[in-house]
Order: structure tokens, then C-alpha cells, then sequence
């Protein structure tokens, strides 16, 4: 299937439109577990459409969430409205929603098809239905030709796609997805996020994914909520994330960062620019670009990406601030980019990476090299909390 993003994602934001209705939103949702919290008092909307993501580590309360919303556990208080009703009481089987689990939970004794129809027949469809639905699920997740064959004659990535298939077979309103590739090797994980993408697109159902991946979220979602210890630390798209965290707790989460401690030594504001900071990090001196409310004294931290910092063994002509000088600590070759660990003299350890543009395996900066490290002033951003 091709790797096309389509331009359905593109242009989808629903959640900036302030008339828009939220398609499922919980509601101050607690979820108490004995003495344990797993969901604490939490409130998100999810629209139509949409494939909203729930990130975060083991533990963080994002299964407990859609478990509820299947139906399976139900909220020791607030409320999960589904289209503007309440769906607490509804047992799982009478919600239009459908779950596919990490594991598949494929009958092993039965033929691709059959595992695709076994949910249709259990809702009493006429025959003829069922083998036209079938017929169009594995058309659709390209399988036709391996109707006959059991789970165990399948790849990982084919039995993946059946317990997609069967997942979709009843037309649910809302599809839910653990862990749906963490089974699945690299190569074949990334092709088959593309293709979770396209099926989505071409069916237009809602589809919410837990998982633990930050690559795989960023690639599938329109938004993401990262979670903690259950709550919700930020909502953004993928882009909003990465770029602009709105905290340490998430900016440090996702990918790679450098998150530089510091006070405030005093900010410029100018009329119509977002105003420059003077930041000290332990005698580094950080200059940003910055619509932070954060004033002189206030304590904060830099965090800035690898990709942004600049790395040579060229002193630079500008010194003074946003330029640190170090030792190469440790080199990590990715192959279409190298991370490059630099020591500073106080010990502290700062990333930059840089793109192998060169086919060269030899590369100009190596272990024990003293180098510079750059950045401008709009690659950073400040964060507060």
C-alpha cells in the first residue's frame, strides 16, 4: 500500500474549531483501583474521525482510559459520553466500538475468514452479508488470497491485518487499538503504520491507540495526549510536541533533548517580536527568542533538540552566548544521521546531531575532538514547570 499521508490529515483540525461537537469526551473520569489511581480526574475530547493517540510509559493510566470507553471497566466517577450520551451501564457488546488487542486474540483452529465473519455471525447477519462484508475486510487489508490459510500459516504482519480486518468487520463507530504493532519487527511496524493511516482515511472511523511508541504515535496521530501517573500532561498534534512541550515531563519523553537548567538574568521585550531572554546555565550563557511570561530571577530550563545544535571544530565568531565548547565524548552512527556527545568542562554531557550527507565513512569530527556547539536563537524554546 502506498506511504501517502493523504491530504484528509492535512487539512483535519476539528479541535480548533470552537463550534465543533467532541465525538467522545471524558468527562472528569476517575478510576480507582483499591487504594490505586489510575485515572485521576481527567477531561479529554476526541472528534470524529480523528486517530488521537495515548502516549506514555507503563503504568500511566492510557489502557485504564480505553478500557473504559470499551466497556470493560467503568468509571469510579465523572462521565464518558459517546455522541453526547452518556455510555456508562452499556455493556460492551451494545457499544458501537470495537477493540483490537496486542496479542490479536486470533481462533487459531479457524480459517482467516472465518476469524473475520465470527463476529458477524454472532450478531445473526444473513449468510449472504457475512461473505460480502468478509470479501470486502480482506480486500481492504489485502488478503484475498490467504482466506483459506489458519493464523499459523500467516506472518506476523498478515495475522496483524486479519485481527484488524475482524475488528472492522462490524463497522464500529470507533475502533480502539492496544498495542496493535508491538509485535511486529521494525521494518514491518513502520510499513504497517502507513497502512493503519490509509485504512482509516479510506473508512473514516475514529480510531484511538494506546501505545508507548513515541515514533509510532507521532507517525499515526492527528493529536496525541501524553500521560502520566493518569493524568493528561499536554494535548497537541505531533508537530506541537515535539516542537513546543509545555513541560520538562515532555519534552524529555519525547525523542531526544537537551534540557539546559538556568535563571532568568533579565528579557528584552520589543514591541511586535516575542522578546529575547538572558538565560544562566551554570556560566553558559543562553540567548531565546521567546513568548514565555518568565521574568528576571525566575528559575527555568532551555531544552532544545539535537538536530538544532551545530557542531564544529571551527571556533565561531560570536562566542558570548548560545556557543559552548567540548570534548567528544561518544559517537553514535544511525546511519542517515550521527549523534555526537559533547563534555563540557563542568561535566555536563550536550547532543548534537548531524545529517551523513557524505558517503564518507570517515567522518571529520571524531573521539576526543574539541569542538564548538551553536545554536540560534529561535531553536530552543523555555519551559517553566
Amino acid at each position: 500500500m502506498a506511504k501517502s499521508l493523504g491530504p484528509v490529515k492535512r487539512k483535519f483540525s476539528p479541535w480548533t474549531d470552537p463550534t465543533a461537537e467532541p465525538f467522545i469526551r471524558f468527562e472528569n473520569v476517575t478510576k480507582r483501583f483499591g487504594d490505586f489511581t489510575a485515572v485521576n480526574n481527567l477531561t479529554l475530547d476526541i472528534y470524529e474521525r480523528e486517530f488521537f493517540s495515548l502516549l506514555g510509559p507503563s503504568g500511566c493510566g492510557k489502557t485504564t482510559l480505553m478500557r473504559m470507553l470499551a466497556g470493560f471497566e467503568e468509571p469510579t466517577e465523572g462521565r464518558i459520553l459517546l455522541q453526547g450520551k452518556d455510555i456508562s451501564g452499556v455493556p460492551p457488546y451494545r457499544r458501537p466500538t470495537n477493540m483490537m488487542f496486542q496479542s490479536y486474540a486470533l481462533f487459531p483452529h479457524m480459517t482467516v475468514e472465518k476469524n473475520i465473519a465470527f463476529g458477524l455471525q454472532q450478531d445473526n447477519l444473513p449468510k449472504a452479508d457475512i461473505a460480502k462484508r468478509v470479501q470486502e475486510m480482506l480486500k481492504l487489508v489485502k488478503l484475498e488470497q490467504f482466506a483459506k490459510r489458519k493464523p499459523a500459516q500467516l506472518s506476523g504482519g498478515q495475522r496483524q491485518r486479519v485481527a484488524l480486518a475482524r475488528s472492522l468487520a462490524k463497522r464500529p463507530k470507533v475502533l480502539l487499538l492496544d498495542e496493535p504493532l508491538g509485535a511486529l519487527d521494525k521494518k514491518l511496524r513502520e510499513e504497517t503504520q502507513f497502512e493503519l493511516m490509509d485504512i482509516q482515511h479510506t473508512l473514516g472511523l475514529t480510531f484511538l491507540i494506546v501505545t508507548h511508541d513515541q515514533e509510532e504515535a507521532m507517525t499515526v496521530s492527528d493529536r496525541i495526549a501524553v500521560m502520566d501517573k493518569g493524568e493528561i500532561m499536554q494535548v497537541a498534534t505531533p508537530a506541537e510536541i515535539y516542537e513546543a512541550p509545555n513541560s520538562r515531563y515532555v519534552a524529555d519523553f519525547i525523542g531526544d533533548i537537551n534540557i539546559l537548567e538556568g535563571t532568568v538574568r533579565h528579557r528584552e521585550d520589543a514591541t511586535g517580536s516575542p522578546g529575547v531572554l538572558r538565560i544562566d546555565s551554570d556560566g553558559l550563557q543562553v540567548a531565546v527568542d521567546t513568548g514565555s511570561q518568565a521574568v528576571a530571577d525566575d528559575k527555568v530550563a532551555f531544552a532544545i533538540r539535537p538536530e538544532k545544535v551545530r557542531i564544529s571544530l571551527d571556533k565561531p565568531a560570536e562566542t558570548a552566548v548560545n556557543a559552548l565548547y567540548g570534548e567528544v565524548w561518544d559517537i553514535g552512527y544511525l546511519g542517515d544521521f550521527s549523534v555526537f556527545l559533547v563534555r563540557m568542562e563542568d561535566g555536563r554531557i550536550v547532543r548534537a546531531a548531524q545529517a551523513n550527507v557524505s558517503r564518507l565513512v570517515d567522518r571529520p569530527i571524531t573521539f576526543g575532538d574539541m569542538v564548538w556547539l551553536t545554536w540560534s536563537r529561535d531553536a530552543g524554546i523555555v519551559l517553566t514547570r
